[in-house]
């Protein structure tokens, strides 16, 4: 005579079949980048010329695990009302999604910095910007290697 079902039967296999469905989609999108970073780069900044200079970005040049590097992006900048930095982004260039972070900063923030972790998926350049309250935008990068990579699925 056949078994039927339980109910524990049922919905142990119901949520086993929902998990499933519900995860897959979203391991496979992990990996795939949306946009590369000269698009992310102009989606945040339009057509302004962004220059070199005014910004510092501070990383590890080398990075054992890719899981949780520390950086930070300082901005010359007196942070007054009539001169201050409005945003910072920072980018990278092989990471799933290619704007990190974006931070949005007022005259009465004190000072042009931001400290952050952030996961990086492979050996990379990684770029800063700042905008400016004149509207004018400026940027750097650095190179970080990485020996144990994050982001990834496998």
């Amino acid at each position: 005579m056949p078994r039927l079902p339980n109910r524990r039967r049922v919905l142990a296999l119901g949520t086993g079949s929902l998990a499933t469905i519900a995860l897959r989609p979203v391991a496979a999108e992990a990996v795939t980048r949306t946009e590369t970073t000269a698009q992310a780069i102009r989606r945040f900044a339009g057509d302004a010329e962004i220059r070199p200079g005014r910004v510092h970005l501070d990383l590890p040049p080398l990075v054992e695990n890719g899981n949780a590097v520390t950086i930070t992006v300082t901005v010359d900048s007196p942070m007054s009302g009539e001169d201050h930095v409005r945003r910072i982004a920072v980018f990278n260039d092989k990471n799933p999604q290619a704007n990190v972070i974006t931070v949005h900063l007022g005259p009465r923030a004190g000072r042009a910095a931001i400290a952050t972790r952030i996961r990086l998926a492979d050996t990379q350049r990684i770029t800063a910007i700042a905008e400016t309250s004149d509207g004018r935008y400026w940027s750097t990068s650095a190179d970080a290697i990485v020996t144990l990579a994050a982001c990834l699925e496998g």
